[in-house]
């Protein structure tokens, strides 16, 4: 082999090592990152995104809401995790701060005007939630752990836009 020829092979050795992998598709992620404080899980969805959709998020409680008032203290209050509007099952990451959670949920909202205590059953609906499938009471019991430094892994629900409730479902009377 001459040398033109062995240094040819060589660049294209190192090319094709150099490239590695980075024509094929990235993996989705499985597992929250590492360093990550907060829930992570994958979340499915069932049936068309209503047209009037604004948005569809990811939040926490502490404790699960007792009055609609109580429907805003989820956390976390400023940046909750935005999910896609349908579409395949989607890695979401929450970041939340060490605690006991009792209710994660997906939230859909309603175009209108800005969310208030009064206009909440109007505008919002729970669309799905993480649930402990050996728990068969009406909300589940979904209590996530989330320790110091750590994340909690496969909090996975399904975003269901045919089976949404309204807030007044958990807070009786439905006008």
């Amino acid at each position: 082999m001459t040398t033109r020829a062995r240094g040819a092979a060589a660049m294209a050795l190192a090319a094709a090592l150099a490239c590695n992998q980075g024509l094929e598709p990235a993996l989705a992620p499985t597992s929250c990152p590492h360093g990550f404080v907060g829930v992570c899980g994958t979340v499915s969805f069932v049936g068309q995104v209503p047209e009037s959709t604004a948005k569809v998020f990811v939040v926490a409680f502490d404790t699960f809401p007792r009055s609609q008032n109580d429907l805003f203290k989820f956390k976390p209050q400023l940046d909750p995790t935005i999910l896609p509007l349908g579409g395949p099952p989607f890695f979401y990451t929450l970041q939340l701060p060490p605690g006991h959670y009792e209710w994660v949920l997906a939230v859909w909202q309603k175009q209108g005007p800005t969310l208030n205590a009064t206009n909440a059953d109007t505008l919002l609906r729970e669309t799905g939630f993480y649930r402990d499938r050996g728990d068969t009471t009406r909300h589940g019991s979904g209590i996530v752990i989330v320790n110091a430094g750590t994340s909690t892994d496969s909090i996975d629900f399904v975003v269901d836009f045919t089976n949404m409730h309204r807030v007044c479902d958990y807070f009786r009377p439905c006008p």
